[in-house]
This record gives structure tokens, C-alpha cells and sequence, in this order.
């Protein structure tokens, strides 16, 4: 029955972008708040009905809950919305689908479809609305008619969508969990997943990515905890950590530059019973402007999740992070303007340091990190890295297979950060040679199949050591090799790697020795024969010589 539902929501989808395209609007910059919007009005317009259905016997005896609510006087529809939970959208008679459905035939009905929006938008604006650094709110929907250029066609439009609307229910799947939604959110923004966001990085990050972060990083109950992703995107890696939370057990912070990932963002808590969690999307410039905060001071975060930009330029307010107050926050530096391409400033560095400052005492943390930084020379990672090893907050390294994103070949590896103990060794994980590679598009992707995210998954929570594969490593090692967290120089001349006792392996290595002193010896005594050889040939012919 999943299956139907699942497959019945994409259709939906796929139809919403049909309208689009006949009104010239496919592949258009506007398309996908039309597509996100439209259904999220659809999503609380089910949800409203499905809620009076748990409250009033009077809407579960009929078919149409909404022939019901229009039989009501305004007076018991509004004694009757007071019952409902404060996350669900709080409707008006004539905001409900029905209704536009209805009265589809009505002169300029384009105004009339936008005007029901907005006025839902207001109606609700202190639940739903994203804020921005400046405190402006961003609200639900936008008179999504206006995105078609030639007016004549805007009632024609409007209608298109809101018969496309009529024959679908949401109803029926309410009772879905996580991996339902998940697997929808993902359907409904990859075709406006490909221009990053603006400034910040991908809107959706892989599966197997925010599988593998979340279930490592949450390795144990949670109650009313706080997570906090400081480049959001669309929320992927925060609806997967809160899911293995509990979605009732933790509450979500985010902030993001882009106005497009944020309201992709606000409709993935939706979507996944996260309401109460939308006051606290911000968008606006994390680095800064840092929005969450407890009283002047930066707020800390129980579990931070990360995918940030790696590469961008942020010349025009560098000069603006590198002052005294934020000198604590960027402990390891900000990194200079280039003469050069500005566009590669690695700004993943200034993330890191944002993320280890705002943990909490007992915070952990996972982020994505090109896999360069591992082992790069450059002082500012060196700092990073030196800092988390001297702070024994370093949990451990996984490197993911290359090609892991289907829109980079930049190698990712994922750093562990867990300041609720203090250890003495941290876990490398390799697991760059896992997966296999399909074709995304025109783009190359490789892909883990469910054995492997787990076998990634169940090595790091137990910190097993398996050879070529992942290694525990003591903090004092790694600083012997100056810091690198690079895994494979530490697989190295291990015993595991060839399955011997440290005796056997003294024994080997002993023989060894004597196999190659003995074959030295016969190359210096072949040498001494070849010399002995050539010098008797050259005495052979001055004697001859000498007789001519």
C-alpha cells in the first residue's frame, strides 16, 4: 500500500510540473515555488480535515468532511478549529480547497486564488513564517498567478492547478513515518536542486550521507535536546537526525542564505511533523550574522550536522568576520583574499570553527568536509585539526567513495565530533572503495547499497578494526604525523593487515631481514665476481698487445 501511495504523490507531482510547462512556466525560476507551494497548500488543507476527523465523530460518517464544515455556522467551525493541535494551519471556510473548487468559474478567479493564499499566509504567519537576520518574516505563499507573464492566461492556470488538486488525498498517508516523506521530499525538489542554493552549498544531500551522520552521531537516547545545522539547505541531514531523535524529543535550528532553501526547509518540517521547530529557520548569513542566540551571547547546541559550501568567495565581508569579537569563534584564522580566483576561498574552514564553537559542553557534531582537508598543509587546517586532537573532542574520520554526490567529483570524508567524553583515540574509517557507480543524468554517482551504509555504520559505533578498513588510532600517533587524519597511512605495517601474533609477526620480519642481508651479500659478491671478471679480460688483451 506504500508503494501506491508513494507512486500516487509522484504522480501528483509530475502533473503540478505538466500544468506548469503548458503555461510556459517549466524550467522557469518561478516553477519551483509554484510546485512547492501549490502542494504544501494541498498537504495542510488534507492535514486540516484529517484532524477534524480525529476530534468530531460528525466527520468521519461522511465521505466529504468539507460538505460537513459548510453545513457548520462560522461560530461552531471556529469553536470546533480551537480543538485542533497548534501545529496544524488554522483554516477558514473559504480557504478550503472546496471551496476554490467551487467557485472556479467566478470572474478573475487568478485574484481570487492568490487572495486565499496570502490571506492563509496571515492567518497563520506566527507558526509558519521563516524569519530573516533583519527579524522580516518570510510567509507561507506567495499570488503564485502573478508567475504567468501573459495575463489573459492567469484564471485558466490557476484552475489547471486546483483540478489537478481535487482528485488527490493526502488523507490516507498522514500515518506514514519518516522514510515515506523523505523519499517525497527528495521526488519533489530534484529537478531545483542544481544551481546550490545561490551562495550555500547543495539543497540535498545523499541518502546514505545523512543516514550514516545521523545514526553514528546519535548513538544513544535523547530527550529535549537541540540540533542545529548552520548551512542548512533544504534540512535533509536535520530531518534525519531528528528522526533517529524522535521528532517530539528534539527541536531543530537552522539558518541558511539562500530564501529558496529556507522555504524548501520550512516545508520538510511540515511535512515531517516538525511545525514547532519553523521559528527557529533563519535565513540570513550564518558566518556574519549568526541569528540564534542566548542573550548576546552565540547559543550552544546539543547536536550540530553539517554539509557546508566548500568553495565560495566571501571577499566582500571577510575583512568583516576578522575582528576581535570574533576571535574566539574563528580560533585557527579566516582565511586571506586570494589575487585569484575568489570563488575557490575555502569557506568550509570558517564553517568548522562556527560549528566546534557553538557545541555544547556534551555536543556532538558530523560534517562534510572535502576529503583534502584531511591532510592539508595549509595552517589554518592544521590549527582545526590540531585543536580537536589537543581537545580530545575528535570521535573519528569516514572517507565516503568519490563520485558520492552526483553534482561534484570532490571526495568528501565525514569528521565526528563528540565533546560528551574525553578519549584517548579516535576511530578511521575507509570507506572509499565501498559502492558501486550508476548514471545520474549525465553525471556519474556511486552508490552504497544498505550492507554497506551499515557495515560503515556498525564498525564506527562499535570501533572495530578491520583490516584496510578502518583503524583505531591514539591521539599521540596522530600527532606524530603532524596532525593528518588521513586514514590509510595508518593501515600501514600493522599486524591485522596480515593476520600474525605480534610473534609470528617477529618471526616474519627476522626472517625477512636475513633473506635480504644474504641477497646483498650475493649482489656484493656477484659484483666482486663481474669486476674480477672484466679485469681479467683487460690483462688478456695488453698481453696480447704486448706480444704483437
Amino acid at each position: 500500500m506504500v508503494t501506491d501511495f508513494t507512486q500516487k504523490t509522484k504522480d501528483l507531482i509530475d502533473n503540478l510540473k505538466g500544468t506548469c510547462a503548458s503555461y510556459g512556466l517549466g524550467n522557469d525560476g518561478n516553477e519551483s515555488k509554484i510546485i512547492t507551494q501549490v502542494f504544501l497548500y494541498k498537504f495542510m488543507n488534507d492535514k486540516f480535515g484529517f484532524e477534524l476527523r480525529q476530534i468530531d465523530e460528525r466527520f468521519t460518517r461522511v465521505t466529504s468532511w468539507e460538505r460537513v464544515v459548510s453545513e457548520l455556522s462560522d461560530e461552531n467551525f471556529r469553536k470546533i478549529s480551537l480543538k485542533l493541535s497548534p501545529n496544524t494551519a488554522k483554516l477558514k471556510k473559504e480557504h478550503l480547497l472546496s471551496h476554490l473548487y467551487n467557485n472556479q468559474n467566478t470572474k478573475n478567479f487568478s485574484k481570487l486564488f492568490d487572495a486565499t493564499l496570502i490571506d492563509i499566509s496571515i492567518s497563520n504567519a506566527s507558526i509558519f513564517s521563516v524569519s530573516t537576520a533583519s527579524n522580516s518574516k518570510i510567509v507561507l505563499f506567495d499570488e503564485l498567478s502573478q508567475f504567468v507573464s501573459d495575463q489573459a492566461q492567469r484564471d485558466d492556470f490557476c484552475r489547471a492547478i486546483i483540478n489537478q488538486l481535487v482528485n488527490f488525498s493526502f488523507e490516507e498517508i498522514f500515518t506514514q513515518k519518516f522514510d515515506f516523506f523523505s523519499t517525497i521530499f527528495e521526488y519533489l525538489i530534484k529537478d531545483y536542486n542544481k544551481d546550490g542554493g545561490g551562495k550555500y552549498a547543495e539543497y540535498y544531500t545523499p541518502h546514505a550521507v545523512s543516514k550514516i551522520m545521523a545514526k553514528i552521531l546519535v548513538d544513544s537516547p535523547q530527550q529535549n535536546v537541540t540540533v542545529y545545522d548552520p548551512s542548512a539547505g533544504s534540512g535533509t541531514l536535520l530531518m534525519n537526525v531528528a528522526h533517529e531523535i524522535g521528532e517530539t524529543k528534539c527541536t531543530i535550528y537552522s539558518q541558511d542564505i539562500s530564501q529558496k532553501s529556507s522555504g524548501m526547509l520550512r516545508l520538510n518540517l511540515i511535512l515531517n511533523n516538525l511545525v514547532h521547530s519553523i521559528p527557529n529557520v533563519y535565513q540570513g548569513n550564518t558566518l556574519k550574522d549568526p541569528a540564534h542566540r542566548d542573550g548576546k551571547n552565540l547559543k550552544k547546541f546539543d547536536f550540530i550536522v553539517s554539509n557546508p559550501p566548500f568553495k565560495l568567495d566571501f571577499s566582500e565581508f571577510r575583512d568583516d568576520l576578522d575582528v576581535p569579537s570574533n576571535g574566539e569563534r574563528f580560533f585557527a584564522g579566516i582565511p586571506s583574499i586570494p589575487k585569484l580566483k575568489k570563488d575557490s576561498m575555502s569557506i568550509f574552514l570558517l564553517f568548522i570553527q562556527h560549528i566546534v564553537f557553538s557545541l555544547s559542553d556534551n555536543g556532538k557534531a558530523a560534517i562534510v568536509v572535502p576529503t583534502g582537508f584531511l591532510s592539508a598543509k595549509d595552517a589554518i587546517s592544521i590549527k582545526i585539526r590540531s585543536t580537536l586532537v589537543n581537545s580530545k573532542t575528535l570521535r573519528g574520520i569516514v572517507t565516503m567513495p568519490s563520485n558520492i554526490f552526483a553534482t561534484t567529483g570532490t571526495s568528501v570524508s565525514i569528521i565526528f565530533i563528540d565533546k560528551s567524553k574525553k578519549r584517548t583515540e579516535a576511530l578511521f574509517v575507509d570507506a572509499s572503495n565501498l559502492g558501486s557507480t550508476v548514471k545520474e543524468g549525465r553525471n556519474q554517482k556511486t552508490v552504497l547499497d544498505i550492507s554497506e551504509e551499515d557495515l560503515i555504520i556498525e564498525t564506527f559505533n562499535d570501533s572495530t578494526q578491520i583490516s584496510k578498513f578502518s583503524v583505531l588510532v591514539s591521539y599521540k600517533e596522530i600527532e606524530e604525523y603532524g596532525f593528518s587524519f588521513n586514514p590509510g597511512q595508518f593501515f600501514e605495517m600493522t599486524t591485522d593487515d596480515i593476520q600474525l601474533t605480534p610473534e609470528e609477526f617477529r618471526l616474519t620480519t627476522t626472517k625477512m631481514k636475513n633473506e635480504l642481508s644474504l641477497l646483498l651479500k650475493d649482489k656484493l659478491n656477484l659484483e666482486k665476481d663481474l669486476v674480477e671478471s672484466i679485469d681479467k679480460l683487460i690483462l688478456k688483451n695488453e698481453s696480447k698487445q704486448l706480444k704483437k
